[in-house]
């Protein structure tokens, strides 16, 4: 039972991580689709405050 429960955790947590496309990593694939949806919508990706380069979470769309 203790294994079911350590393996269930493992699972979620992994799941967790993945975050988005290629598992939430700032590829300039990953970047280039963002900012493009981004520009569709009059906006342009920008790098939050203390934000992470390589983490694609850490970007935000704001208005020009």
């Amino acid at each position: 039972m203790k294994t079911l429960a350590i393996l269930l955790l493992a699972l979620s947590a992994g799941a967790c991580a993945t975050g988005g496309p290629e598992g939430g990593v700032a590829s300039y694939d990953a970047l280039k689709q963002a900012q493009q949806d981004c520009a569709a919508r009059g906006g342009t990706m920008r790098l939050k405050p203390e934000g992470d380069p390589q983490s694609i979470q850490a970007y935000a769309c704001e208005r020009k």
